[in-house]
């Protein structure tokens, strides 16, 4: 086998000896380390203070022996240098000031220097590079044009989305500027993280689900595509999470990631006749069923390794983030289970 990291290698589809595991939101309110924290933070602080983004990025790995960390911070935070400041309140998602409404307010979003506005980011990095175990690598992050500009057009989170479809069917031309600024803006972020001692780089897209084929072609997969391109380096893998995207995965998997995220939606072995045998999947056990008794988790897990088929190309993750009510025992016990069984199943 080789020396590289295991995560690493199954995300280019090489051999492992074991399936590697890491989760959405791994550092987060489940754990009494964050909440502590937390308690004398506020959300921004947390993440645009390098020492802290660092010290909250490690308590997952430090308590579980992960095979990946992911640097803590926020898909948001390249809102508030154009203009659109975000705040956090408790029971309630983010709240977008100065939101895009009409085509002209495209026009007087800022332009903004990322590596300078964002280098918090890139100072947190470089921390959490220098602690990391050397087989841990961290993943950087970033959110795809049509999430962010779903935060944009509808001032926070929505369910329905019907601003921003609105937006993109009456003025798609200011749709696609906003769009390619969003996806140069990534680019460059994702580019910052690299450079700062990142591994893989993730490209979220939380609410792709609610487009239809069609529109995911022209608002989503065409500028994942162009931001794919824009981060390619030899050796650091790029995976791209759709969510609710399992009716067209296949489309999804043209944008040319070396790994594509899969939701608990879609059994993985359908979304392998999907997407073809040279891609990685990543998942994609129901964060829900953490909240279970270790009975009822353990047979879904078994589902999930055994739809992998012989484990190649493979990384376990759960179908979205860990939810805030997760028992902490449920999340060592999950981990312990796939690094001690999933090498048995390759025999």
């Amino acid at each position: 086998m080789s020396t590289e990291p295991l995560f690493l290698r199954a995300c280019f589809g090489q051999p492992t000896e074991r399936t590697p595991i890491w989760l959405m939101r791994q550092a987060g309110r489940y754990m009494a380390e964050y909440r502590a924290v937390r308690k004398g933070v506020d959300f921004w602080t947390l993440c645009q203070t390098p020492e802290l983004a660092c010290e909250v990025t490690l308590q997952p790995i430090e308590a579980f022996g992960l095979d990946a960390s992911i640097v803590f911070s926020d898909l948001l935070t390249p809102l508030p240098p154009m203009g659109c400041p975000v705040h956090f309140g408790k029971g309630h998602g983010p709240v977008v000031e100065n939101h895009v409404e009409k085509a002209s307010d495209v026009d007087r979003l800022r332009d903004f220097d990322v590596r300078e506005a964002l280098g918090y980011v890139g100072d947190a990095i470089e921390l959490i590079v220098k602690a990391l175990p050397a087989h841990v690598p961290l993943i950087g992050f970033a959110g795809a044009p049509f999430t962010l500009a779903s935060y944009l057009i509808e001032g926070g989170s929505s369910r329905q989305f019907m601003k921003t479809k609105v937006f993109l069917h009456q003025e798609p031309e200011a749709a696609d500027r906003l769009f390619t600024r969003l996806a140069d803006v990534v680019i460059e972020l994702l580019n910052l993280q690299i450079d700062a001692g990142c591994r893989a780089v993730q490209i979220f897209d939380s609410w792709a689900g609610c487009l239809d084929p069609d529109d995911y072609a022209r608002w989503g997969l065409a500028y994942t595509k162009r931001i794919v391109e824009g981060v390619r380096r030899p050796g650091v893998p790029v995976i791209v999470f759709a969510k609710g995207t399992g009716t067209y995965l296949d489309l999804v998997a043209q944008c040319g990631a070396d790994v594509i995220g899969v939701d608990w939606t879609l059994r993985l072995d359908r979304a392998r006749q999907l997407v073809g045998p040279d891609v990685a999947l990543q998942g994609n056990l129901d964060p829900a069923r953490l909240l279970g008794t270790w009975d009822t988790i353990r047979p879904a897990v078994d589902r999930v390794l055994d739809d992998a088929g012989d484990g190649r190309g493979h990384i376990f993750n759960l179908g979205h983030g860990i939810n805030k009510d997760t028992p902490v025992d449920n999340v060592r016990r999950l981990i312990e289970y796939v690094q001690s069984t999933s090498g048995d199943r390759r025999r």
